[in-house]
């Protein structure tokens, strides 16, 4: 009951008081929670004990990234929980797909590896609580006074994610591992206010429901996991006759959230982000975050493998906090042109030039294998236009093969629509 009353707790202090009018008064809240982060984390996390750092200036603090984040776990969690046992747990939950277990009050939870490590995350009821107010503030259509279904399409459950549930709000999670005609027929029965979901699932719900395979009417419809594009979010909304919503969400944090007018807006109220810029120009940058909040698994100077592109137009919602105009994918998957050094090539002008000539595609993936070598998928009643080749080879100078595009079988997958396939 106590932790029923606390998450109603955040949920009424982010929908109705934790807002802000000015950046200087964003800034002067963000600096108050941050000496006291930073306090508790010098006492507490044995990492940063040891440390020459000043609870006074966030940037004598060392950046943080998931292959340090992991070397260094035993020592920088505050709950002294080793890794081995924490991962155990996890990936013992991953196989057995029985997501409750916890090492004594704290849920344990692994990142995709889409980063090519996989990442462990510590959260406790405190932590978990304030996570399930401030998400339901956020996303809930109706009032939390309301009853109101939630499907959730995702990898793996969590502890995390089942700590909305109550009696008002009921939550299902749909698991990508089992079958995905099955999950057709039940979201029929279950007939959700809210769907959650990647793109990528979405996309082929919105496929099945204008086949006439099933006909649910949310009244909401959210992105995670995944970037969200433009033609998969008009497609949807199309289909399911409502606006889609984006949620970013890491094991690093709640990061960002969309606004009632769409706009996806960092949670800086929540978290401290450095914007480290990749072209001050476009606005594209890597995010470094700090969370205020979080200090079983501090989150301190956490730099991100993502390129988010910053939109500096005011949002007619009010909100200060920073516009993201979207996620364009990982660091990783930056394509690179031959020369002397290569010059990179951001994905988004790939997806543009694809959508461009071929504005209904649905699914492709666009593949660079080295300086000299890339592929570019399609479904097999897709024609690739002469004009579409010829500007990808201007945009990436490289030889590029035609292949057909197939669905994988495998949805827990992440699924990305460019990628580079070597190192540099």
């Amino acid at each position: 009951m106590f932790y029923k009353l606390l998450t109603l707790y955040y949920y009424l202090r982010t929908k109705y008081f934790l807002r802000f009018t000015s950046r200087k008064q964003l800034k002067h809240y963000q600096q108050k929670k941050l000496r006291h982060i930073l306090r508790r984390m010098k006492k507490q996390s044995p990492f940063y004990r040891e440390l020459p750092v000043k609870c006074e200036d966030l940037s004598s603090w060392p950046l943080m990234n998931k292959q340090k984040m992991m070397s260094n776990f035993d020592t920088l969690n505050t709950a002294k929980i080793p890794l081995n046992q924490a991962l155990e747990v996890a990936q013992k939950a991953e196989t057995t797909r029985d997501f409750t277990p916890k090492i004594d009050e704290y849920s344990v939870g692994l990142s995709s590896g889409t980063s090519g490590i996989r990442g462990v995350f510590l959260i406790s009821p405190l932590e978990q609580t304030q996570w399930s107010g401030t998400i339901l503030a956020k996303v809930l259509p109706k009032s939390i006074f309301c009853k109101q279904k939630i499907a959730f399409f995702l990898r793996a459950d969590n502890n995390l994610y089942e700590s909305v549930k109550s009696k008002i709000i009921q939550f299902k999670f749909f698991d990508l591992k089992k079958p995905f005609e099955q999950h057709i027929v039940s979201l029929q029965n279950y007939k959700p206010d809210i769907l959650v979901a990647p793109p990528s699932v979405l996309y082929l719900l919105a496929k099945a429901q204008e086949q006439k395979k099933m006909k649910i009417k949310p009244l909401k419809v959210i992105s995670v996991a995944d970037v969200l594009y433009d033609d998969v979010k008009i497609f949807v909304s199309n289909i399911f006759n409502c606006k889609v919503h984006q949620v970013y969400q890491a094991t690093e944090g709640l990061i960002a959230c969309t606004c009632l007018h769409g706009n996806l807006h960092l949670n800086e109220e929540l978290m401290i982000v450095e914007k480290k810029y990749l072209d001050k120009n476009s606005g594209r940058f890597v995010p470094v975050l700090t969370d205020l909040n979080r200090s079983t698994q501090p989150i301190i100077r956490y730099e991100l493998n993502d390129i988010l592109t910053e939109d500096k137009s005011p949002c007619p919602c009010g909100n200060i906090s920073t516009v993201i105009s979207h996620i364009e994918g990982r660091c990783d998957d930056v394509l690179y042109a031959p020369g002397n050094p290569p010059r990179p090539v951001f994905p988004d002008f790939i997806v543009r030039a694809v959508l461009k000539y071929l504005p209904s595609v649905g699914n492709f993936q666009f593949c660079q294998f080295s300086l000299t070598e890339a592929e570019l998928s399609l479904p097999k009643e897709c024609l690739c236009p002469e004009e579409l080749l010829k500007e990808l080879k201007q945009i990436l100078p490289v030889n590029i093969k035609l292949t057909v595009w197939q669905q994988p079988l495998d949805l827990t997958i992440k699924y990305k629509r460019v990628k580079r396939n070597f190192c540099i």
